[in-house]
């Protein structure tokens, strides 16, 4: 596993914190997660009140390939406990509230005293200074407050979360990716890094394409009644109902629409005009209505066109979408005389290193093997 060796202490609740440390531990970490008397507050709770065998969903999605250990921050023996493992580790992932951990002597300055290799991160809801450091950092609360939901959904309705935790996820994943480049530059220079990611920064960097366009001085549309997706794509781009379903359409020209309704007045609109991107979206949404997914997936990939069903979730775990077009078979092993040694065929590439299952989320305390501490020396 690529990560194999390295040692990571979690401090970490909710979903961007655990998620990141999970990534670690897929990748081949050694994590340690640290809960507190009673056990980590994402065991408690679970969307949809989903509990697998009494065990919440919620903490099963972001809790495999991490053993834990159980200790009360409030008391003196339990943190020297943790100083002691924080000189062991290769990286502390933590995502309290700013200056929590500092409150228990187990910030990056304390740490890092004893290991100044350690890589520390602190993920947080909005940063770990200024005016909003101290308040709830929630995705719901970051895709308002970061223009998000104002971009998203048809005008009329108010403005639209997306409909999973998109931030805490991609925060998540930027944590470990400056975990990672941390750790490179520690195994160089023998010098630790205090890395800070936010969900805030995490939203904002989600619409990197809107928000340079806005930033630039261009004019973005408002949100569309006729349902274009974007507020800078040109039409039609968006969701469309046919006779069975839905379809998505992309990135298609208006000379693909000519062809593919055998109408050439598709030619005459302007699809960036803000007018004629919702009297386009409007005559195509009528068009398609009249079909089916598999008639107009089918047409569609005839000439060209980027599209597909839209499928739900029963779809998307049972494979592909209503109406998807066949997949189109893989080409087969090269003849001999192509390119190569010898004149044979080239060697096969290495097979992709796959993420193992190797730790189910653990019970509570059950990483602690009887209250001692977990050995990190392996």
């Amino acid at each position: 596993m690529m990560l194999e060796g390295t040692r990571v202490l979690s401090f970490t609740h909710y979903l961007q914190g655990p998620s990141a440390s999970q990534i670690l531990g897929d990748l081949g970490a050694d994590v340690v997660k640290v809960e507190r008397p009673g056990g980590a507050w994402e065991r408690g709770w679970a969307g949809a009140r989903a509990f697998l065998n009494e065990e919440s969903v919620f903490f099963l999605s972001a809790g495999r390939n991490q053993r834990n250990i159980v200790v009360d921050l409030r008391h003196e023996d339990g943190r020297a406990v943790l100083r002691k493992l924080a000189c062991e580790v290769d990286a502390v992932v933590e995502n309290y509230r700013p200056g929590v951990l500092d409150k228990y002597g187990l910030g990056y300055e304390d740490l890092r005293r004893d290991n100044p290799r350690l890589v520390y991160c602190s993920l947080t809801g909005f940063g770990s200074t200024g005016p909003r450091r101290d308040d709830p950092g929630q995705d719901l609360l970051v895709q308002a407050v970061s223009g998000l939901a104002s971009i998203t959904g048809r005008a009329g309705p108010p403005p639209t979360p997306v409909g999973t935790s998109v931030v805490d996820q991609h925060g998540a994943v930027l944590g470990a990716l400056g975990i990672l480049a941390a750790l490179l530059k520690a195994r160089r220079t023998g010098e630790g890094t205090h890395v800070r990611g936010n969900l805030l920064d995490s939203a904002l960097d989600l619409q990197i394409e809107s928000l340079a366009y806005h930033l630039n001085g261009e004019r973005l549309h408002p949100r569309s009644a006729a349902g274009v997706a974007t507020t800078f794509h040109p039409a039609p781009y968006g969701v469309f109902a046919v006779s069975d379903g839905h379809l998505c359409l992309s990135l298609v020209s208006s000379k693909q629409l000519a062809e593919v309704f055998d109408d050439p007045a598709f030619t005459g609109y302007d699809q960036n005009d803000p007018a004629d991107r919702e009297a386009l979206t409007r005559l195509i949404a009528d068009r398609l209505a009249a079909g089916t997914s598999a008639q107009w997936s089918a047409r569609f990939a005839a000439h060209g066109v980027w599209s597909t069903a839209v499928a739900d979730y029963r779809a998307v775990g049972g494979g592909p979408p209503p109406g998807a077009p066949p997949r189109q078979k893989t080409q087969g092993p090269r003849p001999r005389g192509g390119r190569g040694a010898g004149g044979g065929a080239p060697p096969p590439p290495p097979p992709p290193q796959r993420v193992h299952h190797q730790l189910r989320p653990p019970r509570c305390g059950t990483g602690t093997r009887g209250g001692a501490p977990p050995d990190l020396r392996r």
